[in-house]
């Protein structure tokens, strides 16, 4: 009696230890603990061997009154026969009905171990079972493998003859996220059943899953499988939610009483989305099809196995007979559990058979090498088989479901699962889903207020821009009216929604803090107007991509400012370049028809350059004709002077005009300055803004001042109460369009979200509020509002402002140029044409003369030579 008491101390002590160690429930940890007592009861030696030789005993025990036990028995036996006729060996299978009760599989166990000397057991399809009986199991030496497909590795650790002989399926919650993500939902609700511990395994997988993504889960509802009542009182909790997309993780007949609950609470209708976990899509396939009309719009994630090898087929056509004969009122195809449980079997016969191993070796073999099985190639590592990737998607329709496709994890949705699969991140590609109530479009996963509780929509009254957003009460109707763009720009963006949204707006007398905070407080479910976007706002709402542009601005007066370099601004670049240019070649050309008749143009070459440039600069003014001897030069110097007249009068009137006008500058550059000299600076009364100067640029409290309107930042600023105002550039833009000629601004711009709609946190209308913002932007409709409803202020100041000279460039004056360069190439064409023609007409003179003279020559040369032959004549004769 004292070693009862014993061990049943020990089992309590261990239970709560291993419930706080495994986050598992500890009632369920303290049925876990019995098989410690029984322990004790039955003497469980380890197996050294077989007692028939050449026999190979297997063991199975699970819950045959549950459709997987059914499956996998049957499956199990036709594995174990057909493993016999094909090897020819003896292999015996015994197997029990646990009926779901732990203590019972811990007596089938020790039975099946101690009478019938089993080698390996199969089966376990809870994890109360499998940490019971692979305990036992574990104690005796006797390989142990689960048909459960979530064994914590925990369990492996502590267990060293269990092994997992199902593939996990947790992967099935990436596909939900992807089915989410790409229908465009960014919430969900998990409703699951605490069937046993293996059932909330799932969920730190889910939320693995959408940490990686925008996806959120704002609800957790745990369902009791032992009432119904509980059903309905969880539906219409989450029914006044706003959220409509929902994940069932259940069993099928819990998720069948779910279902038709819903119906009856009217949310199997339009606007609902319903996807399930393999749990219930893997039992779909026995249902009864009159089930379906209340599932009629679900979508269902179940576990893929090829159907389409002979050995399937062959599988199939034996479990679909026999299964009839002992189950005549089911449906008798087979699914997952028996594929897997025949996949099972066959391991743990060829394993013990071929290998002739047992014990510890038997784990050895089975870790060393991969099995292929109707479900394809198996291969264990860690005591595990590869995770499943691939998932089958379904639709219900009717009284029947349909396969939509499938979902393989890194490649995406395709409606086959081969080489010449085609896949894609659209669920839309698989083709039309029916989801519940039958919609057009696929359903947006979000709830809006109904007619009976429209959308609140707060709105600050204290808005310093009326424009923007003005809040009115209206004595004669007896309520406020609200106008302005913000406004405009809310009504436009709910028609561009893709449903219909009831709303009304109230206004709200406080800071935009305050009115923020409201949405937390769920007294607004929005707030729309001139809400800036600031990072400490998000802990309280969301904020739909900003409609203004963004920053901050500092705004300062003006004062009048010339430049040094002013006289050259009349004109251009080019246009002074060309003048120059224009100028040294008159000059040129007029030096060049000149300086033979002009002794002053005359002497040395530095002397005539000097000259040159003194004719080039003086010329333009110089207009007295008279002492210039060549026609070609006055024709030169008219065209020369009729265009610098005119260039030049032009320069006067285009300086005379830039003198006249003052040029503003601001009168304060950079924030640095204000802060050094302590002046004071202004805000808007309410914003974000006064927190910024002191918290980030750095002012003191005493130096800064609100305001409620921009009559006042004027009479502040033009008084010199105030050097500078710190505005949101929307503002900015709206005051400078008042006053534009007396402000300006000045410095950076600062860092500012810029105006956007607020809304609740995880709020499934934001994504489609956004959405429609941006539709409105793109389509130019926001342009259009903007210029409607701000376009319209006008200028007060009396004073003009001239932003930027006119300069005047080549495109004036180019016919002036053409005409004084023109005449000038004339002029020099005709004076180098004439200096030649004369230049010909001396060389034809010299030519004229030299011949004369050769003449002339000649004949005197021929007359000596006559005097000489006379005289020398008479003398001959007398000789003679």
């Amino acid at each position: 009696m004292s070693r009862k008491r014993s061990v049943a101390r020990w089992g309590s002590s261990f239970s709560h230890t291993f419930s706080v160690m495994t986050n598992i429930p500890r009632s369920t940890i303290l049925l876990f603990g019995t098989y410690l007592f029984l322990l004790n009861l039955f003497e469980v030696r380890p197996q050294i061997g077989n007692t028939v030789s050449g026999t190979y005993i297997i063991g199975a025990t699970m819950d045959m009154t549950s459709r997987a036990g059914k499956e996998a028995r049957v499956a199990m036996e036709i594995a174990v026969k057909d493993f016999n006729t094909k090897t020819q060996k003896n292999v015996t299978l015994y197997t029990r009905n646990s009926k779901g009760k732990v203590v019972r599989a811990i007596q089938d166990a020790i039975n099946l171990i101690n009478t019938y000397k089993v080698e390996a057991i199969l089966g376990l399809q809870t994890l109360e079972e499998v940490l019971s009986v692979g305990e036992i199991c574990s104690n005796a030496q006797i390989p142990t493998l689960s048909l459960l497909d979530s064994v914590p590795q925990w369990a492996l650790d502590r267990l060293p003859f269990l092994v997992q002989a199902s593939p996990s399926q947790v992967a099935q919650m990436k596909a939900f996220v992807a089915i989410m993500e790409s229908c465009g939902w960014n919430q969900f609700t998990l409703i699951y059943e605490d069937i046993n511990s293996a059932s909330i395994q799932v969920i730190p997988h889910l939320i693995e899953a959408i940490k990686e993504s925008s996806v959120q889960m704002s609800n957790i509802i745990n369902l009791s499988p032992l009432t119904s009542s509980s059903f309905l009182e969880q539906l219409e909790r989450i029914k006044s939610q706003q959220c409509r997309v929902f994940l069932v993780h259940t069993s099928l007949e819990t998720g069948i009483s779910l279902f038709q609950s819903a119906q009856n609470m009217s949310m199997m209708e339009r606007g609902y989305v319903w996807i399930t976990t393999n749990l219930i899509t893997d039992l779909l396939h026995t249902a009864n099809p009159s089930t379906f009309l209340t599932m009629e719009g679900v979508v269902g994630l179940g576990s893929f196995f090829p159907d389409r090898g002979s050995w399937f087929h062959d599988f199939s056509t034996k479990f679909q007979t026999k299964f009839k004969i002992e189950q005549p009122e089911e449906e008798n195809m087979p699914g997952i559990f028996a594929v897997q449980a025949y996949d099972a079997t066959w391991i743990a016969a060829l394993t013990l058979s071929e290998k002739n191993t047992s014990g510890q070796n038997f784990m050895d073999a089975v870790s060393s090498q991969s099995f292929a099985g109707i479900s394809g190639e198996v291969r264990f590592i860690n005591r595990k088989p590869a995770a499943s990737h691939v998932f089958h998607i379904i639709n219900v329709v009717g009284k029947y479901y349909r396969q939509l496709g499938f979902w393989s994890e890194g490649l995406g949705f395709s409606e086959v699962v081969n080489d010449r699969a085609t896949y894609n991140n659209s669920l839309q590609n698989l083709g039309h889903i029916f989801w519940p109530g039958r919609p057009l479009r696929t359903p947006t996963g979000g709830v809006v207020a109904s007619t009976v509780n429209p959308l609140r929509v707060g709105v600050p009254v204290m808005a310093m821009f009326k424009k923007f957003v003005e809040v009115r009460y209206d004595n004669r109707l007896h309520k406020f009216t609200y106008t302005g763009y913000s406004i405009e720009l809310f009504k436009e963006t709910v028609r561009r929604l893709p449903y219909y949204i009831p709303y009304e707006f109230h206004p709200f007398n406080g800071t935009y803090d305050s009115l923020v905070e409201q949405v937390y407080l769920k007294n607004f479910d929005a707030v729309v107007g001139d809400v800036s976007v600031v990072s400490w706002r998000y802990q309280y709402a969301e904020f739909t991509h900003p409609y203004t542009e963004t920053g901050m601005v500092m705004i300062v007066p003006v004062s009048p400012y010339h430049g040094q370099w002013l006289f050259v601004k009349p004109f251009t670049l080019s246009m002074w370049a060309l003048t120059i240019i224009v100028n040294i070649y008159c000059g040129f050309v007029v030096w060049l028809i000149e300086r033979n008749n002009s002794p002053e143009l005359q002497g040395s070459a530095l002397n005539q350059t000097g000259v040159l440039f003194c004719l080039v600069f003086t010329r333009m003014f110089y207009t007295n004709v008279e002492n210039v001897n060549s026609n070609l030069t006055r024709m030169t110097t008219v065209a020369w002077l009729f265009a610098a007249i005119i260039i030049g009068q032009c320069y006067t009137a285009s300086l005379t005009s830039m003198l006249t006008v003052r040029r503003l500058i601001p009168k304060v550059t950079d924030c640095e300055t204000l802060k050094n000299s302590n002046a004071m600076v202004g805000y808007d009364k309410g914003s974000q803004v006064g927190s910024y100067l002191v918290d980030v640029l750095g002012f003191k409290h005493e130096n800064i001042r609100s305001f409620t309107s921009p009559e006042e930042y004027a009479h502040a600023l033009g008084n010199k109460e105030i050097a500078a105002v710190f505005l949101a550039a929307p503002y900015a833009k709206l005051f400078l369009s008042k006053y534009c000629k007396r402000f300006t601004t000045a410095g950076t711009t600062y860092a500012e979200g810029g105006f956007a709609f607020a809304f609740s946190k995880g709020s499934p209308m934001l994504p489609d509020f956004t959405k429609a913002l941006l539709n409105v932007s793109e389509s130019g409709t926001l342009r259009e509002i903007e210029k409607r409803m701000l376009g319209s202020e006008h200028c007060v100041d009396q004073e003009a402002i001239q932003d930027e000279y006119e300069r005047l460039g080549l495109g004036s004056f180019w016919s002036l140029f053409l005409l004084a360069g023109g005449t000038s190439t004339v002029a020099l064409a005709i004076y180098v044409i004439q200096n030649l023609c004369q230049l010909e007409r001396s060389l034809i003179t010299i030519i004229s003369d030299a011949r004369k003279f050769c003449v002339h020559r000649r004949k005197r040369l021929s007359r000596k030579v006559s005097d000489v032959e006379s005289v020398e004549s008479p003398n001959a004769q007398e000789m003679t």
